[in-house]
């Protein structure tokens, strides 16, 4: 029997009180465990110090999480944020050339929300950093003072195009998500396939065409609570499938 594959989890840098600390969410984590079956390991956002090659060298697969920083905008000539917007250089200096890399060299690869966000820069896409401000689009942020289950609770349709992967994996043409984003796609990346559409015309998943292996994108939240979710297990499993792929090649 092979071993369960092992996922590098990317983290990300905060600051406490003096110290720099390396984080990731607990349920992220446990997404990875429960729906891909698989070993995530948190890897520590240090462009400097570790080499991105040498970091693949060691995966099965790449995992870019969400979280509550948004992608510096110089990264994809955007405006200057808001005085008080949370950034992390540290993050965006590893994720961005780590998601091309892996793309280039067959590591499976799946992003959410913040991970969505980074992919789409990283392959030349463009950012809203206030989906909610712009004219057209549903305001697309949780309400804080809601229960943590229905703020990632079902919010919004998206429909699912004629051939694309997640309509195959849920076997309908539209599912119920959360929606918990500020930033979103203004410019989509060449080189990518629309695999998910809000109501609002929102591109809300995409998929890499041309990428060496397994390599999907969602801007909601799948790792919430993903066995109980269908959309989010299926999503998670072929995640999980295309890193055994990859464990068992490289253990060849």
């Amino acid at each position: 029997m092979y071993p369960k594959p092992l996922i590098g989890v990317p983290s990300d840098r905060r600051i406490y009180g003096p110290h720099p600390f390396q984080m990731v969410g607990e349920k992220y984590l446990k997404a990875i465990v429960d729906a891909a079956d698989a070993l995530p390991l948190m890897t520590p956002v240090l462009a400097e110090s570790v080499d991105i090659d040498d970091l693949l060298a060691q995966f099965d697969g790449i995992f870019l999480t969400g979280s509550y920083s948004n992608v510096e905008p110089h990264h994809y000539d955007g405006e200057p944020s808001d005085e008080g917007t949370l950034h992390d250089p540290h993050r965006d200096a590893v994720t961005l050339p780590l998601a091309k890399r892996a793309l280039e060299t067959g590591v499976p690869l799946l992003a959410v929300c913040r991970g969505f966000q980074e992919l789409n820069v990283a392959l030349g896409g463009t950012l809203h950093q206030k989906v909610h401000e712009v004219p057209g689009y549903h305001n697309h942020l949780e309400n804080k003072d809601d229960p943590l289950d229905v703020q990632y609770g079902p919010s919004h349709p998206v429909s699912f195009p004629e051939g694309s992967l997640l309509r195959e994996l849920v076997g309908a043409d539209s599912f119920s998500v959360n929606s918990l984003h500020a930033q979103a796609v203004a410019q989509l990346a060449d080189g990518v396939s629309v695999e998910a559409v809000a109501d609002d015309g929102l591109i809300e998943a995409f998929r890499v065409d041309d990428a060496a292996g397994f390599a999907l994108a969602v801007q909601w939240h799948p790792e919430w609570k993903p066995m109980e979710n269908d959309l989010s297990k299926a999503i998670f499993k072929a995640f999980g499938d295309a890193c055994r792929v990859r464990a068992k090649q490289r253990q060849v």
